[in-house]
Parts: C-alpha cells; sequence; structure tokens
C-alpha cells in the first residue's frame, strides 16, 4: 500500500475493533483477583505472580513477534492472536487452583502479544496526516476495553459466577468472524530478509538514542500505571469497598485513560509530543498522591483523575518513535508499547511482595513518586512536532 494524506477510517476501525476485542478479554484478570483470592486462598504474592506473567507474555515477547510479522505479513498473527484471549481467559472461571489458573492466563496473554504488533504497525499506513490521533483512537480501543470490561465481568460474575465464565466466549467469536471478512492483510515492511538483531537495527537506524529515551519513559510510567491497576481493585475490597465498586474504579482510571488519550493526541498533531509529556508526568505524582487520600465517593473521582493523567501518553509514545524510524512499524510500535509495557507489568511480583509485607497502600505511596523521575529524561526527547512519517 502506499501512504498518502488522507486516513481511511474504515480500516482504522478494524485494527481498533481488533485491539477493543482481544483487550475486553484480557481486562477480565484483573477486577476478578479478588473473587480469585477467596476461592482459591491466593496470596497477594501469587496475585502479583500472576499478573507479572501475564504481563511479560502479552507485552514483552512482543518485539520478537513484531519481527515475524514484519517477516511474514499474515493475517494469522492477528487472527489466532485475538481467538487465544477469546478462549483462554473465560476458563479462569473454572480453574481450579493456582497452576491451572495460571496456565490459561499465559495462554491468553500470548494471543495477545501475537495481535499487538501487526496491527499498531498498520495504523500508521492508514492514518493519512492523521498520525497521532489514529493511533489514540486505535489506543482508545485497548483502554475503553480495559475500561468496560472491568465493569462488564464484575457484573456478569456477581450475577452468575465464576463458573460462567467460559459463556462469555460467545461474543468474542462472533466479533472475530467480522474482523476475518473485513480485515485487510498486512503490507510487507520491506525487512524479510534481515534476522532479527538486523531488523531491530535497520528499524532504529541512527535514531535509537532517542527511541531509547522514550522506551525508558514509557517503562517507568507502565510499571506506575500496571502497579495501580493490578492492586487497586485488590486495596478497596480490602478496604471495605464491594467487588462491583473496585471494578467501577478500575474502570473509571481506565475509561479516563481513553479519553485522555485522544486529547493528547490530538494536542500533540498541533504542538508537539513533548510538551504533553511534560504536563502529563509533572502533575502524575501529586494526582496520584490525592487519589490514596481520598474517601467515600470522592474516589471515584480520584480514580478518573489518576487514571487520566497516567494513561494520556501511552500511545504518544508509540506514535514518537514510528516518526523518528518509520521503517519496521511492527518492530518500533512493539518495543514501544508491548516491550515497555511488559517490563513495567514484570514489577508486579515484587510489588505483591512488598504489599505482603508493608501493605498495598504504602507500596502504592512509594510508586507514586517514580513519575517525577522521568522529568529528567522528558528534558531530553528531540523536538517532534507530527506523528507523520
Amino acid at each position: 500500500m502506499t501512504e498518502s494524506s488522507k486516513t481511511n477510517m474504515r480500516v482504522i476501525f478494524a485494527l481498533t475493533l481488533v485491539h477493543f476485542t482481544g483487550d475486553f478479554y484480557s481486562a477480565f484478570t484483573t477486577p476478578l483477583f479478588p473473587l480469585f483470592v477467596e476461592k482459591l486462598g491466593l496470596s497477594l504474592t501469587q496475585v502479583g505472580l500472576i499478573a507479572g506473567i501475564n504481563r511479560f507474555l502479552a507485552f514483552i515477547v512482543q518485539p520478537s513477534v513484531g519481527y515475524l510479522a514484519d517477516r511474514y505479513p499474515t493475517r494469522a498473527f492477528t487472527m489466532v492472536g485475538l481467538l487465544l484471549p477469546v478462549v483462554f481467559i473465560p476458563l479462569s472461571g473454572i480453574a481450579q487452583g493456582f497452576w491451572t489458573l495460571l496456565a490459561v492466563i499465559a495462554i491468553g496473554s500470548i494471543g495477545s502479544s501475537m495481535f499487538h504488533p501487526a496491527v499498531t504497525g498498520m495504523v500508521p499506513l492508514y492514518a493519512g496526516n492523521k498520525a497521532g490521533l489514529s493511533m489514540s483512537i486505535f489506543n482508545t480501543g485497548g483502554t475503553l476495553a480495559f475500561g468496560v470490561g472491568p465493569l462488564f465481568i464484575t457484573w456478569y460474575a456477581a450475577q452468575f459466577g465464576l463458573a460462567a465464565l467460559p459463556a462469555t466466549m460467545v461474543l468474542g467469536l462472533l466479533v472475530a468472524v467480522y474482523l476475518y471478512l473485513t480485515l485487510p492483510s498486512p503490507p510487507n515492511e520491506g525487512l524479510g530478509r534481515n534476522g532479527f538483531l538486523d531488523a531491530i537495527r535497520e528499524s532504529l537506524g541512527d535514531a535509537w538514542r532517542p527511541i531509547a529515551l522514550i522506551w525508558l519513559v514509557m517503562v517507568l510510567r507502565a510499571v506506575v500505571g500496571q502497579s495501580f491497576m493490578t492492586f487497586m481493585p485488590v486495596l478497596f475490597v480490602q478496604e471495605g469497598f464491594s467487588l462491583i465498586s473496585a471494578g467501577t474504579l478500575f474502570s473509571l482510571f481506565t475509561v479516563a485513560g481513553t479519553v485522555s488519550g485522544l486529547t493528547a493526541g490530538a494536542i500533540s498533531d498541533r504542538i508537539g509530543f513533548k510538551p504533553v509529556f511534560y504536563l502529563t508526568h509533572g502533575l502524575m505524582t501529586p494526582v496520584l498522591l490525592l487519589f490514596l487520600q481520598l474517601s467515600g465517593g470522592w474516589v471515584y473521582a480520584g480514580a478518573a483523575l489518576a487514571g487520566g493523567i497516567v494513561l494520556a501518553t501511552l500511545p504518544l509514545g508509540v506514535v514518537m518513535a514510528q516518526s523518528l524510524a518509520p521503517r519496521g512499524r511492527s518492530m518500533v510500535g512493539s518495543l514501544m508499547m508491548g516491550f515497555a509495557f511488559g517490563l513495567g507489568g514484570l514489577v508486579a511480583p515484587l510489588v505483591g511482595k512488598l504489599a505482603d509485607i508493608y501493605s498495598v497502600r504504602i507500596v502504592l505511596t512509594w510508586i507514586s513518586f517514580i513519575p517525577v523521575i522521568t522529568l529528567f529524561l522528558i528534558a531530553r526527547f528531540p523536538a517532534v512536532k507530527n506523528g507523520t512519517t
């Protein structure tokens, strides 16, 4: 395909629907941790281990899948990758022990690592001159899924019980049929003759230094976001909130990120990425500390505000890196979104262990100060004004 200045919204919608559906099922796990703890007697360390492996397999292996997606352009990465979370994540409801639960979540997570690089790499090719906005729309599919998914699954589990979770896979299978009939095949990025390391060098070129800075900021942001999203439901259930209320807080956190991500994407197309990073990361620590101090009904407003600030720059790091290194978009996108997000999630077992020792609230308070570090890295970002390539 030849890139043009016109945005192909039909394809952007299809790619966003893949993102939404896969992440909708992936979003089932975290808000159900309180029920898994009750049913299977899990410790917070085991919760952190499940969360860490989930993020490792869903995100940190994405660069290798991104390399394969660039080398062998086929819809198999997208369709098989979508089907694995649709089928296996709902099976967690009938898991009879820790290891079975870990296995079905792990298989579903592998599927997530398969479809993300392929569809992320296709977005810039159909975005035209609206790269920041298009990637934000695409990212909205994921963040919105992580918003409505917990609301749906906590309501569903409260009404029908964990054992009824397998029936939910019907929704995803219907969407998969539609996508099979409408989704275009991914184009060839021209890296098929290169080995893995050569493909990385070809993708990054001379831009590897600024991309490394962006990547590090994305990792630290992911540590903060993943820690709050993993342990926030557990914290508030421990403190007397119902499972549905905890799921609502999780959803408000992520849905607010959907809105802020779209806003940040549109603004970055006009004024550049760096000012948006400065503003959101500068506000992150005070907003998170405020959220942890709120009580009663104010907690819901705090969750929305915190999520909006923490998740706003998630799509911008991807677009900025793809603008600096436009070749091998699947590879670059997976490094920014998948590998960074996965490394951030890998700290979950450590966070869980510390929470077992000191309490969830204290550990989340410590983590709230991490964004201060990112400001020094953002200061060295290059001035990139537009996501077009």
